[in-house]
């Protein structure tokens, strides 16, 4: 099974369209847009968070080390 040609494609538009109604289609893509949209900006501020949380933890290394280098030259 392939994709649908020109005119299977007319048939299920013309099927949504009578099973929706002119005035609820408009609707229903607004909602699936705004959906989108708000999956996209989720997705963004996950990514955000971990790049955060990775910055943090190699930071706290670079602390640790260079506390470690200084104890251990005040040692010495």
């Amino acid at each position: 099974m392939g994709m649908p040609s020109g005119m299977e494609l007319l048939v299920i538009a013309l099927i949504v369209l009578l099973l929706f109604g002119g005035k609820k289609i408009p609707e229903l893509a607004k909602g699936l847009g705004s959906g989108i949209k708000n999956f996209k900006k989720a997705m963004k501020e996950d990514e955000a968070e971990i790049t955060e949380s990775k910055i943090e933890k190699i930071e706290g290394k670079e602390e640790v080390a260079s506390e470690t280098k200084s104890e251990t030259s005040t040692k010495a």
